[in-house]
């Protein structure tokens, strides 16, 4: 699969199966724009069953010890899913003891790797087969439009899955020569127990991102799943051990991050930490590696991420890929561009242009043809964009269209669109990660460049120009992990992803994200009466 921009795949057709086929206060009261939805409609049964809810340990889907569960929430309606077995310490105690077991005595890291790479080959086939009934429960459990799941994430999952698979047989060390009579060569081992905890965003993603090159490189893992979204981890998991997955190799501990997160992250039988999430809880995985045994961690965090309009770029094409940069996934991502930048010469007919685009935005339910946003997470997560969105207002931000909630069930709110942003207010300094595009105005690159910059964040930056010289500037000068040029949000499972500053440690996918997984050793013997050195 060739590297896609996966905000612009979810307009392409394709034929479904039958059964999952799509269905066709105060400072806030302002004038209601024309959206193409002010209300939605009643919410469309979702055409999937929840089979799996339990904890998977040792191969086996079990309850949790207390016997507790929790309840994952439809973010249509605010209404319950499904209880989920809610693990906590004990049960980390358990999965951790089963995954070093199955790294220690178990088959996965002596098996040879083309053994190990046939079994990814075959879970890829297998999510290829469940495609849409895996996307339809991703889409209930996070309020994804379907399209966007069916057509861009669940292929790339599995695309993710074979391109490590293809990585398992091809992992090496090197022959190092040295001053003397002595060889030397290094070993690429596998790093051993690995914790994982993924965010509620992308699940199906992120689970692909850590999981996939983990096995590659012969690893166990135990994975925390997010609290508002554990339901698809499951279900592929257990697709996974229909695959062949030797049990405890991989284990699914569904609960909340003070419990089995934290448990996780300070167990001392756990050699690697793998988080996506916000800088402020990376910093606690973080502190916990350095309170525990050390094990290595890498982080995947915030962003507040720059998207450079430039005076030379064609106003109609930077207007619609700077709206996909932001309202993507409902804003919903720690890479969106949600600090437009727009030179002052072009800067008024791409406001007008931008809330247009905003303003005829479809939200709706996200298993209704045509849907482009659905309901943001939940109550928490939606509250808290309203009071960024209030606080622009109170700021001085000019308030264009959109800024506030859509029917009086789930967690809809409309499009929204700021001008005359100031880089002191808060809607352009923290991550509101929701529908708020912050437009500001610039003069010269110079001053561009070290506004966009001037930032506690680096994970991405976009540059819209017909210039070279301007394009060759902007890479080298933005301190950022990703820098895409006349396009965003382009994906592949060979790009490399991260971030500079508190957007995090390492880098996950491609051939750098093997580096987390794996562990170097020197080995050296003396050589007698050598016939070459």
């Amino acid at each position: 699969m060739a590297a896609r921009r996966i905000s612009s795949l979810v307009t392409h057709q394709r034929s479904f199966s039958p059964s999952i086929a799509l269905l066709s206060s105060g400072r806030l009261c302002h004038r209601i724009s024309q959206y193409s939805t002010s209300t939605i409609e009643e919410p469309v049964k979702p055409p999937v069953e929840v089979n799996y809810s339990k904890l998977l340990i040792d191969g086996q889907f079990v309850d949790a010890v207390s016997g507790k569960t929790f309840p994952t929430i439809d973010p249509r309606t605010g209404e319950v899913i499904a209880h989920v077995a809610e693990g906590d310490k004990e049960d980390i105690d358990i999965a951790v003891a089963a995954a070093r077991k199955a790294f220690s005595k178990g088959p996965w890291p002596k098996m040879i790797a083309y053994d190990r790479s046939n079994i990814l080959l075959r879970f890829a086939d297998l999510l290829e087969k469940h495609n849409d009934e895996i996307a339809a429960l991703e889409s209930w459990d996070t309020g994804k439009p379907f399209k966007q799941s069916a057509l861009v994430e669940v292929p790339m999952l599995t695309r993710f899955f074979r391109y490590y698979a293809g990585w398992a047989d091809k992992i090496q060390g090197l022959t190092v020569p040295v001053d003397g009579s002595y060889h030397c060569q290094t070993l690429h081992e596998p790093i051993g127990v690995c914790g994982q905890i993924i965010p509620w965003n992308f699940p199906l993603l992120m689970y692909g991102w850590k999981v996939a090159p983990a096995l590659a490189c012969g690893n166990t893992v135990v994975m925390k799943t997010a609290e508002q979204t554990p339901l698809s981890a499951l279900y592929v998991s257990n697709l996974l051990l229909e695959a062949g997955l030797p049990p405890g190799v991989l284990n699914i501990v569904s609960g909340h991050g003070n419990g089995a997160g934290a448990a996780l992250c300070l167990h001392m039988d756990v050699d690697k930490l793998a988080f996506t999430g916000s800088t402020e809880t990376g910093k606690k995985v973080l502190a916990a590696s350095a309170d525990s045994n050390l094990k290595a961690v890498t982080l995947e965090l915030g962003g507040k991420s720059p998207f450079i309009v430039c005076e030379d770029a064609n106003i109609d094409e930077a207007v619609e890929l700077a709206h996909e940069a932001l309202f993507f996934n409902m804003g919903q991502c720690c890479c969106a561009g949600s600090r437009t930048y727009v030179h002052e010469r072009v800067y008024d007919e791409f406001v007008e242009k931008a809330k247009a685009r905003a303003q005829n935005r479809v939200v709706g339910d996200p298993f209704r043809d045509g849907t482009e946003q659905g309901p943001q997470i939940d109550s928490a997560q939606y509250e808290k964009i309203l009071y960024y969105i209030r606080s622009g207002i109170d700021c001085g931000a000019k308030l264009e269209t959109g800024g506030d909630k859509i029917g009086e069930k789930g967690f809809y709110l409309k499009p929204t669109v700021f001008s005359n942003v100031q880089d002191d207010m808060m809607i352009a300094q923290d991550e509101i990660f929701g529908p708020v595009q912050s437009i500001l105005k610039f003069k010269t690159l110079d001053e561009v460049i070290e506004r966009a910059n001037a930032t506690r964040y680096g994970l991405a930056a976009g540059v819209f120009t017909r210039s070279l010289e301007t394009a060759n500037t902007m890479m080298r000068a933005l301190r950022a992990g990703t820098v895409w040029i006349n396009c965003y949000d382009t994906f592949d499972a060979a790009i490399p992803f991260g971030g500079y500053k508190m957007s995090g440690l390492g880098r996950e996918k491609g051939v750098y994200g093997l580096n987390n997984y794996l562990q170097v050793k020197a080995v050296v013997m003396p050589v007698k009466n050598p016939a070459w050195l």
